[in-house]
C-alpha cells in the first residue's frame, strides 16, 4: 500500500468518524421526538434537521388525523403560521437587492393611504419598522380584526389600524405585531403590481423547488396529504376546523412541510445562496440584514424549568428573533395557529437548521427544537421536554388559580343594575366595528359583526359584569364584559378583557371600547 494510498484512506476515515459523531444516530432522534409527542399528546409530527449543507434527518411520525391511520410524512403539509414572517422579509430583500425599494423608504411613498393613529408615526413608518414589532401598538393589537376568522378585506384591515391607539411611544418598545406584517405584504404588492403570495410562489418557492408550499387555506383544504389540526377542549383532544387567515396572509397563512422547509432552511444558512451554483435568490448583505437586532426584547430569569434557556441578549431582526445560545447566535421565529404550532431555529455558526412542524397546539415543537440543538452540537443535554411540560403545567395552574380566585371574590348575592333587555342593542368600537347583544330567552348573546366564531352567552359575574362564554370552545378565550351606565341608568359603554391570564393575545379584548348605536343611525361603523 502506498503513502498517498494510506494517508487518503486515513482522511476517508476520519471523515466518517466525525460525520458520526456529528450525527445522532437516527434512533436517538426517534426517541427523543416519541418522547415528546407522548408528553405533550400529539397525534401528528414531522422534523427535519439540515447540517453542513445538507439534509441530516428528515422523518414524519405519528397521524395526521386522530383516529385515523394516515402517517404523517415528511411530504404532508401543516400550517407554519407565524414562520410566514420569515417569508416576508426575504421577499423584501429580494427587492431590495434589486434597486425596486429601500429598507428605510417610508411606507407612505408606497401606500399613500397608509395611516397610524398618531400622524407623526404615519409620517416616519420605514418598511425595516414593518418587520421589527416597534410600531407603538400593544401586542397584538387589531388581531380580532381576523383572528378567529373576520369578513374583513385586507384593505379594510389595513385602514383600520388608524382607529387604533398606540400603548407605547414609536420604536420604543417590543410589541408583536401580525398587523404590520400585513402591511409589508401591501408594500409588497405595491412594488411589484401583484399579491405577496404570488411574487413568494414566483420568486422564493419556485427557485428553490418548494413544490408542496402554499399560501392559503383554500390550497391547504384541496391537499390530499394535510394534517387535521388538534385543541384541547373540556379536557379532551379534539379536531378542530382550519383557521382562514387569507385577509392577514402575510403574517401568517403560508402552509409548507418538513421537505420544503429544509430548502427553506438551507439557502438561509448559505446567506442567500441557491443549492449548485452561484445563483442567489438574496445577496448575502441582505441575509445580514435580516438577520441583524432592530428590536431589544427585554429579557429576565427564566422561569425555574427553564432557567437554562435564559438568553444574555433577545432582540428582533426582520422577521426572526435573534438570542444566543450556549456562546452561539440563534435565529429561530415559532408560528401557532389554533391547533397547529411550528419551529424553525438556526445555529448560523454550526451550519445547523431545525423545522419541526405539529399539529396540535402545544410547546412540543419548542421543546423539541432546543433538545436537537444539544444533540446535534453535542452540548451537556437538558431535558427540554420534561422542563417546558413543567412549565405548561405550572402556567396552566396559576391561571385556574388566577380565575378561581377572581370568581371566588365576587359578591354572592351581586345582581345586574338593569333589567337583561336594557343592556341589548347594536354597539360599535373605533376600531373593531359593530356587535350585537341580544336577549335570547332568559340570557344575553353577544355577537361580533364581522367575526362568526366570536358569539358567546352571557354569564352574569357581578354587578354590571359578565362573561362571555363563546360557543367555540376550541378559543380558549372567555373574556369579562363590563358595563358602565350613564346618570340616567341607560348603558354608556361596555369593555372587555380576557377572563383567564393564559389567553392568547390575539384575543386584544382589552383594547376594545364598545358604545351603543344610536337607535336612528344606519350608517355602517367606520
Amino acid at each position: 500500500m502506498s503513502l498517498t494510498r494510506s494517508v487518503t484512506l486515513a482522511a476517508v476515515l476520519l471523515a466518517l468518524v466525525t460525520r458520526v459523531a456529528a450525527e445522532p444516530p437516527r434512533a436517538d432522534v426517534d426517541a427523543l421526538v416519541a418522547r415528546a409527542m407522548t408528553t405533550f399528546e400529539v397525534p401528528g409530527l414531522a422534523v427535519t434537521v439540515v447540517k453542513d449543507g445538507r439534509v441530516v434527518h428528515i422523518a414524519g411520525y405519528g397521524v395526521r388525523k386522530l383516529g385515523e391511520s394516515a402517517p404523517v410524512e415528511p411530504t404532508t403539509v401543516f400550517g407554519i403560521a407565524s414562520n410566514t414572517k420569515a417569508f416576508i422579509a426575504a421577499a423584501l430583500a429580494i427587492l431590495v437587492d434589486e434597486g425596486r425599494l429601500s429598507w428605510d423608504d417610508r411606507v407612505i411613498d408606497h401606500l399613500p393611504g397608509f395611516a397610524m393613529y398618531d400622524p407623526y408615526v404615519t409620517h416616519e413608518m420605514r418598511v425595516r419598522d414593518l418587520l421589527c414589532h416597534r410600531s407603538g401598538l400593544g401586542p397584538g393589537a387589531g388581531d380580532l380584526l381576523s383572528f378567529p376568522t373576520s369578513s374583513y378585506s385586507t384593505a379594510e384591515i389595513v385602514h383600520r389600524l388608524r382607529f387604533i391607539a398606540p400603548a407605547s411611544s414609536f420604536r420604543t418598545t417590543f410589541a408583536y405585531s401580525n398587523l404590520m406584517f400585513v402591511v409589508a405584504g401591501e408594500v409588497i404588492r405595491a412594488v411589484t403590481g401583484e399579491g405577496w403570495d404570488a411574487f413568494i410562489r414566483e420568486r422564493i418557492f419556485a427557485p428553490l423547488g418548494m413544490t408542496a408550499s402554499n399560501t392559503s387555506v383554500t390550497a391547504l383544504r384541496a391537499s390530499n396529504n394535510v394534517v387535521t389540526p388538534h385543541e384541547r377542549m373540556d379536557g379532551t383532544l379534539q379536531t378542530v376546523d382550519y383557521l382562514n387567515l387569507d385577509n392577514v396572509g402575510a403574517a401568517g397563512a403560508i402552509n409548507s412541510n418538513v421537505a420544503d422547509m429544509a430548502k427553506w432552511m438551507l439557502v438561509q444558512l448559505d446567506r442567500g445562496r441557491l443549492p449548485g451554483g452561484e445563483a442567489r435568490l438574496f445577496s448575502e448583505r441582505q441575509s445580514r440584514e435580516m438577520w441583524s437586532p432592530q428590536t431589544i426584547v427585554p429579557t429576565s430569569d427564566a422561569p425555574g424549568p427553564l432557567a437554562g434557556l435564559r438568553p444574555q441578549f433577545a432582540s428582533y431582526a426582520l422577521g426572526w428573533s435573534v438570542r444566543d445560545y450556549r456562546g452561539l447566535k440563534i435565529v429561530t421565529h415559532s408560528g401557532g395557529l389554533i391547533g397547529m404550532t411550528s419551529r424553525v431555529l438556526l445555529v448560523p455558526e454550526a451550519r445547523l437548521g431545525i423545522t419541526a412542524l405539529s399539529n396540535s397546539g402545544t410547546a412540543a415543537t419548542t421543546a423539541l427544537a432546543w433538545s436537537l440543538v444539544d444533540l446535534y452540537l453535542e452540548k451537556p443535554p437538558t431535558d427540554w421536554v420534561a422542563a417546558f411540560k413543567e412549565q405548561v403545567v405550572k402556567n396552566e395552574a396559576e391561571a385556574r388559580e388566577a380565575v378561581a380566585k377572581a370568581t371566588a371574590a365576587r359578591p354572592a348575592a351581586s345582581t345586574p343594575s338593569l333589567p337583561l333587555a336594557s343592556y341589548a342593542g347594536r354597539y360599535t368600537d373605533p376600531w373593531y366595528g359593530e356587535s350585537a347583544i341580544a336577549l335570547e330567552g332568559d340570557h344575553l348573546v353577544l355577537r361580533f359583526g364581522r367575526t362568526p366564531g366570536l358569539v358567546g352567552e352571557l354569564e352574569h359575574f357581578q354587578h354590571d359584569a359578565f362573561v362571555a362564554r363563546w360557543r367555540d370552545r376550541s378559543l380558549n378565550a372567555d373574556a369579562y364584559v363590563t358595563f358602565a351606565l350613564k346618570p340616567d341608568g341607560s348603558v354608556e359603554r361596555f369593555t372587555m378583557a380576557p377572563v383567564s391570564p393564559a389567553t392568547d393575545f390575539s384575543f386584544d379584548f382589552q383594547d376594545l371600547l364598545f358604545t351603543p348605536v344610536k337607535k336612528d343611525s344606519t350608517a355602517p361603523a367606520r
